[in-house]
């Protein structure tokens, strides 16, 4: 009796645990065209990445390190490069690239930081990097 309590109590516990990290964390992507990459790591609770890609050959990249945060890359044209790395909690970073040849890098290490960019035309570039807390950085470029 004893033996078949311990290992009921094994199983479910094993099956609790490795569902919750699964349930906890989301991540939608959309691509079309061909030549994407897309990529990311979630370490946490209810940290949500986001990618759309459209055309051909966009890479987008979201890490995430700690509990509520979110990213988005939302990229339209052709050989886009976006990155986003957040560590910490609620944090907020939404990248769009319209056009081509875009590149853009979003830091945050902290809590509360928000940060947010357009880029239109061909071969602009911008990088963002935050530390601390309640930072809100946001940036619109247009490149011929």
């Amino acid at each position: 009796m004893f033996r078949k309590l311990i290992i009921t109590a094994t199983t479910a516990l094993t099956f609790s645990t490795a569902a919750l990290p699964a349930s906890a964390n989301g991540i939608n992507i959309q691509q079309f065209g061909f030549g994407h990459v897309t990529g990311g790591t979630q370490n946490g609770f209810n940290n949500l990445i986001g990618v759309f890609q459209d055309g051909h050959h966009n890479e987008g990249l979201s890490r995430q390190f700690g509990n509520g945060n979110t990213a988005a890359i939302g990229q339209t044209g052709a050989h886009h490069f976006a990155d986003t790395w957040q560590n910490g909690f609620g944090n907020s970073a939404g990248v769009g690239q319209f056009g081509t040849d875009h590149n853009a890098i979003m830091t945050q290490d902290g809590n509360g930081n928000i940060a947010a960019g357009v880029q239109v035309g061909h071969g602009c570039g911008a990088s963002v990097n935050q530390a601390g807390s309640g930072n809100v950085a946001a940036f619109v470029q247009t490149c011929p």
